[in-house]
This record gives C-alpha cells, sequence and structure tokens, in this order.
C-alpha cells in the first residue's frame, strides 16, 4: 500500500490511518502564499501544531538530504514542476527515521498557470502494522454487509463491477455473477426495468437512484435504494462509477442501523454531480454574489464564473472546494429517488 491508495480508501479508514500517525496532507496556494498541514501531517513529521506553522520549506528540511531530489523544490512547484510520487525517509527533530510514501499534485487555471500544490503522505516504515490496520478496515466494510446489507460498490471502466464478498453470502449468485450482472440479485419482475434505466443513465455518464426490491438466500424480501454516480478525474477523464446501496422500509426511510456507510470516492463522485444551475440555486438561498462564493470558497471569481457556466472539467477541484463553502453555509445537496439533485438550506 502506498499514498496513491489513499484516493480509494473509505472515509473510515482515512480517520483511522491518520488517528494513528500514519497519514496526512498539506496544501499550499502560490497567490497567498497560504499553507496549510492536517494535524496528522503535523504528527507525521514530529511537529507540535501549536509551535510551529505549515511550511513546504520546513518539510522538504526535515527529508534525508539525499532523497530531497525526489520532492519538487518551492521554486520548481511554483513553476507547475511536481512529481506525481516518490518514496522517501524523513528524518524527525527527534533524530527518528521514518519512510514515507508521497503523493503530490498541482493545481492549475485553465491557461496552464500552477494556482496551488496539495500532498499526502503516507507512514510506510512498518508495513506490517499499516497492512494489519487496512486488513481491520476491509473485515469491517465485509462484516457491515452481513450485519446491515449495507455497502459501497464501485464500477471500473469495463463495467465490472466490485462488491465485499459478503453480498454474494447474502444474495446466493456467485460473487462473479454478481460482478457481471448485479441486477441478478433483484427480483425477476423488476430486474429488467430496473437494468435499462441503470444502463441509460450509465451510458449517459448521469447520476442514477433508484429502489428495487431483492430476495436473499434465505428467503427473505428486502428493499433496497441504490446509487451510483460517474466519478471523474481532473482533467474530465472518466474513472468508472462510484455506489452505494442499503435497505429501506416502505416510507423510503433507511432501515435502522442500515444508514448508506461514507466512502471518500463517493462523496468525490456526488459532489462532482453538482452543476452550474445547482451552485446558482444554492446561492441564492443564501443571498450570495458570485464574489461572495470566491472568498467563501478561496477560489477566483472567474473560476467560479467557469463552474456556474459548466466549463470546468468535471472532476476539478474548484468544484469540491465551491460545494464545501455552500455546505459550510447551510447548504445541502440532496438526491432524490429519481436521481434528481436536489438544493436545500438548512
Amino acid at each position: 500500500m502506498d499514498a496513491a491508495d489513499l484516493r480509494s480508501s473509505s472515509d473510515v479508514f482515512l480517520h483511522i490511518i491518520e488517528e494513528s500517525g500514519f497519514a496526512g496532507g498539506w496544501h499550499w496556494v502560490f497567490a497567498t502564499g497560504e499553507q496549510r498541514w492536517s494535524p496528522g501531517f503535523f504528527r507525521l513529521l514530529g511537529l507540535d501544531p501549536a509551535a510551529i506553522a505549515a511550511s513546504y520549506d520546513l518539510f522538504l528540511d526535515l527529508v534525508h538530504p539525499e532523497d530531497r531530489s525526489r520532492l519538487a523544490t518551492p521554486g520548481d512547484a511554483l513553476q507547475g514542476h511536481v512529481a506525481p510520487t516518490a518514496l522517501l525517509r524523513l528524518i524527525r527533530p527527534s533524530g527518528e527515521l521514518r519512510v514515507l510514501s508521497v503523493l503530490s499534485e498541482i493545481r492549475v487555471s485553465p491557461e496552464g498557470r500552477p494556482l496551488a500544490l496539495s500532498g499526502v503522505a503516507l507512514d510506510v516504515t512498518d508495513r506490517e502494522r499499516l497492512r494489519q490496520i487496512h486488513a481491520t478496515e476491509q473485515r469491517r466494510r465485509q462484516a457491515l454487509y452481513l450485519t446491515t446489507y449495507a455497502t459501497t460498490y464501485g464500477v471500473d471502466t469495463d463495467d465490472l463491477h466490485q462488491f465485499p464478498a459478503e453480498v454474494a453470502r447474502v444474495h446466493g449468485p456467485s460473487l462473479h455473477e454478481i460482478s457481471v450482472d448485479p441486477f441478478v440479485m433483484i427480483v425477476p419482475e423488476e430486474r429488467e426495468t430496473f437494468r435499462d434505466r441503470a444502463y441509460d443513465l450509465h451510458d449517459r455518464r448521469l447520476h442514477f437512484q433508484g429502489t428495487a426490491h431483492e430476495r436473499l438466500a434465505n428467503g427473505e424480501l428486502w428493499q433496497f435504494r441504490i446509487v451510483g454516480v460517474p466519478l471523474w478525474d481532473e482533467t474530465g477523464r472518466y474513472l468508472g462509477r462510484a455506489g452505494v446501496k442499503y435497505p429501506i422500509h416502505d416510507s423510503g426511510a433507511p432501515v435502522r442501523g442500515a444508514a448508506a456507510p461514507r466512502d471518500l470516492r463517493l462523496t468525490h463522485a456526488l459532489e462532482q454531480a453538482v452543476r452550474g444551475h445547482h451552485l446558482r440555486a444554492a446561492r441564492g438561498l443564501l443571498d450570495w454574489s458570485m464574489m461572495q462564493l470566491a472568498e467563501a470558497s478561496g477560489l477566483s471569481l472567474s473560476t467560479v464564473q467557469r463552474l456556474e457556466a459548466n466549463a470546468e472539467a468535471q472532476g476539478a477541484r474548484s468544484r469540491h472546494k465551491a460545494v464545501a463553502a455552500l455546505r459550510a453555509g447551510g447548504i445541502r445537496f440532496v438526491t432524490l429517488d429519481d436521481g434528481t439533485l436536489a438544493v436545500a438550506k438548512f
């Protein structure tokens, strides 16, 4: 496991490894000079956040002299010349040596001008302990379906679905059958209609949500809400889909204890479904101007204008920043049963 694997990890796992001192992240905005480190990154470097200010130069100074060339210098970063991944040694102020897997990402303007640098680091010194934490998280996710029938899932670009093995145990068909055709879990009288609608929205790279009844291997009949959302990288390249399924009552409310599990990829996918008209509606509910949204999200006015004109790439980081700012202002983006994304103020 390395830092790149964190992109597809669940929120729970990310929280666990950061709290355990295994991971952390940083962000540097070039125009303002603002730098932020997560609490986990301070712990990773062996620094006290109350006594030390976040600084990319300081991070670089702690890297073993023989490994510093694997990270971009501040000057290189400002020019946009950043190696995406690196494995390097870090010397904490205490003298302790750690090995870090580092993932760095540069954000640029539509004209290609470097705007910011973000990164995440994973401590891989003790790979066995990290493997054990990861295995524990996998067992937790697997056990979740056996007890609640709720799970997240992924769909790759070849349309193969990735479910935990416990889904096959609960429903009866083999995991291979389910990965090729997950609709085999749906009762026959609903299957064709549900499949046709799902594939239609899938082919058009649109957000899908629906409910269906599924017969379990033990004969019980349960109703599930199933959500599938396209996932994109920052350049707009389609990566597949992220999804979730969980049982619901006839009223549509989740069965107690079976609320949709959180997953970082699904959260990103849902935020990427927010389009320009959603942003305009959200601003209207808050009585915000474009400039106010720009200030709240740390974006430029021109970036907000591009977002509202749907001129930014679907997976652009700016979209996530705008959504986060609106949520902080009291806005919620709610998915309805027909797949429509509604905007509400709480």
